[in-house]
């Protein structure tokens, strides 16, 4: 092959590997966030349909163990606070591989990707001023 062919087959293979780690990474936030949702089917039944007296039968790998209610319910909250945190990082991550991807490809930046929502005191401050 000359240079030219050598070139373009490497350009083509290096987008081809960044559309799939930006899939890839799609697929990861998709199947954690099924996780996330199970767990807040658990933590509601934990919540709406038993006492907190009661044991609970808790699946782990391919066995069932009975807990207390009340470690499972913190158990299941552990875990949904660090899917959150892991979809959050993942999410972080995929923007900058968008706009790599997109750099690779010849496509300008996209606008308004990089925004973030308002904190707190920021939301108080701008309703303080419409108030006036």
């Amino acid at each position: 092959m000359d240079a030219v062919s050598q070139r373009v087959l490497e350009y083509l293979t290096e987008v081809e590997e960044a559309a799939e780690d930006v899939l890839t990474t799609k697929q990861q936030i998709v199947d954690l966030d099924t996780k996330r949702n199970r767990n807040r089917e658990a933590l509601n039944a934990l919540k709406n349909e038993m006492t907190d007296s009661e044991k609970v039968k808790v699946c782990f790998g391919n066995m069932f163990i009975k807990f207390p209610k009340s470690k499972t319910r913190d158990m299941i909250q552990k875990d949904q606070e660090q899917l959150d945190k892991e979809i959050n990082d993942l999410r972080k991550g995929l923007k900058a591989k968008v706009n790599r991807l997109n750099e690779m490809q010849g496509k300008p930046e996209l606008r308004g990707y990089n925004l973030s929502p308002l904190s707190s005191d920021e939301i108080k401050a701008i309703n303080s001023l419409l108030k006036r």
